[in-house]
């Protein structure tokens, strides 16, 4: 099946018309108290109009950092990487602590603005932070989707997580002077709270990528992130996707699902869906065939390579898992994924994987 057919089946509902950005985003290559990597031209006031969060969803290691980092190069548009572990990085008890633009994230002169919302007086930043994450994991775990979706803000903490993840989205959306939020966090009870958060208006992207090749990315080693064993992964990536799609049934109309293999196969084609779906301009699209200028960032935490600037191509195949991976791990993790490999296209036309 060619990507076009697959695009014919992705599912995207668009509602509304196309809107028009304004403005152009400045060099962002520098720093100080006019921070270039967040600065813009032609500034505007903040109105009470519903704010956009552009919510990637999916297993680790599917493509969202560099598809953010594209989309970050959109006027308007603003990346802030996995936003869910902003509290946790920023107090020394993630896996790191740097910003997307070098710093580290309570040094950063874009997240340094942030942190200190919704912090009792009297409360440390890592005390602080101890009650988000204590709250994130009561309430917001993979396992917690299914009952966000249907009970909503069902108790005290979690209602209290909702009203500091609307202040934060709105916070960065005006520090950045955005209207368009990507967050790439990728932990679905997360992503199903946001169709909860006041004056915050949703939309999905379901990235999945062969759990093949996902599977041997994580036995790589990379700078701050661990490694995972094929069996592992493929069980996160079986668990992810499936809470993935409950998010995506529930909001059809702001949703879509796209393989990260037709993405690098029509990079620009799919930024022209993304920009649709949120009702942008495609004009907006940053790409020039298969190649983009990459500026700094202020990603909170992803794949290290969200550190990478300059002129970046994107390669159209992802296939070095057939040699690099294991003959006895690939039969593993078709295994282990099979449902979901075959109903996402990884096999042939006879059901081989």
């Amino acid at each position: 099946m060619g990507s076009g057919d697959r695009r014919d089946r992705e599912r995207i509902r668009l509602s509304g018309g196309l809107r028009r950005r304004r403005g152009l985003r400045a060099a962002r290559n520098g720093a100080g108290p006019h921070d270039p990597a967040i600065a813009r031209t032609g500034s505007r006031q903040m109105t009470n109009a519903p704010l956009k969060v552009l919510c990637i969803t999916g297993w680790c290691r599917n493509g969202s950092t560099i598809m953010g980092n594209i989309l970050n190069e959109i006027p308007d548009f603003f990346h802030v990487g996995e936003l869910h572990f902003l509290w946790k990085n920023a107090a020394g008890r993630g896996a790191n602590e740097s910003c997307g633009c070098g710093r580290k994230l309570v040094e950063c002169p874009f997240w340094s603005t942030i942190l200190p919302i919704g912090r009792p007086a009297g409360f440390s930043m890592q005390a602080h932070a101890d009650v988000v994450i204590r709250r994130q994991l009561g309430n917001v775990r993979t396992r917690h989707t299914w009952q966000v979706l249907g009970r909503g803000l069902h108790n005290e903490e979690i209602r209290a997580h909702a009203d500091l993840m609307t202040r934060v989205y709105r916070a960065i959306a005006e520090r950045s002077e955005s209207r368009v939020i990507v967050d790439t966090t990728k932990i679905p009870g997360e992503a199903a709270l946001l169709g909860y958060l006041d004056g915050i208006v949703p939309y999905y992207v379901h990235l999945v990528r062969d759990p093949r090749a996902v599977a041997q990315s994580w036995s790589r080693p990379k700078e701050y992130v661990y490694t995972m064993s094929p069996a592992k992964s493929t069980g996160y990536w079986s668990g992810f996707n499936l809470a993935s799609h409950a998010i995506t049934r529930r909001h059809p109309e702001r949703s879509m699902f796209l393989r990260y293999e037709d993405f690098i196969a029509d990079p620009a084609g799919t930024v022209d869906d993304l920009l649709r779906l949120c009702e942008t301009d495609p004009s907006a699209n940053p790409l020039t065939d298969r190649t983009i200028e990459l500026r700094a960032n202020h990603t909170v935490t992803g794949n290290p390579d969200r550190f990478n600037t300059g002129v970046t191509v994107i390669r159209p195949t992802d296939d070095t898992w057939r040699t690099a991976l294991p003959k006895s791990a690939r039969t593993t993790v078709a295994t282990l994924s099979w449902p979901l490999l075959r109903r996402y296209g990884y096999t042939d036309r006879n059901g081989r994987a």
